[in-house]
């Protein structure tokens, strides 16, 4: 099924015909960027954290190492399943079918993470995306984007578009941000100190 013509279609076919359809357990790429992923984030830890688009949990299951709470989700019902049993045995972990930006949490985070998501979306739906993650936001909480640059087939924007709607949407001051030549990751959080200053550090 072609991403144009059926978008959740593709991804649950995706899925059913494998457990790693972008090889995030083998490529160094992945393996890389997931360690960078979690080395921007402002806190050691977190009380509750949602991740949207979680495919098979392999980010998901870094972040756990960091929360109190993680909600997991992907709209397909094969990643979904994925997920949890990469997940199994941690507790404070959940994982759920969803649709984002339509079937939004009603819940309130202090850790967000948007990865390799949002250039499926169209401009509307990020806006909406956007929005919604910066509602749930728990005071001084963070909400964190990671994207691939390079424009694809039958994708909308690249990573760098789809963060400028991303940052418009969310509307909080960027307090980090890293350019690498294969994808872009940022923060932001109304809490516009650096990580020194967070701990008392001059």
């Amino acid at each position: 099924m072609d991403f144009a013509t059926d978008p959740r279609r593709h991804f649950d076919e995706l899925f059913e015909s494998s457990d790693d359809p972008w090889r995030f357990k083998e490529r160094w790429y992945e393996s890389r960027k997931r360690a960078l992923t979690l080395a921007c984030l402002p806190r050691a830890r977190y009380a509750s954290a949602y991740e949207p688009g979680c495919a098979n949990g392999e980010l998901s299951a870094g972040l756990a190492e960091r929360c109190d709470r993680l909600l997991i989700s992907d709209g397909a019902a094969a990643a979904v399943g994925l997920a949890r049993r990469r997940v199994e045995g941690l507790p404070q972990v959940r994982a759920v079918q969803a649709w984002v930006p339509d079937q939004w949490p009603e819940e309130r985070f202090d850790l967000i993470v948007i990865s390799e998501l949002a250039y499926y979306l169209s401009a509307a739906a990020v806006a909406e995306l956007g929005a919604k993650a910066r509602a749930s936001l728990a005071p001084n909480g963070d909400i964190v984007a990671c994207h691939w640059r390079h424009p694809v087939e039958g994708w909308r924007v690249d990573g760098d578009t789809v963060h400028a709607e991303l940052a418009q949407a969310i509307d909080l001051p960027r307090v980090w941000s890293l350019v690498d030549p294969d994808f872009r990751l940022e923060v932001w959080s109304a809490d516009e100190r650096p990580v020194g200053a967070r701990e008392g550090l001059t």
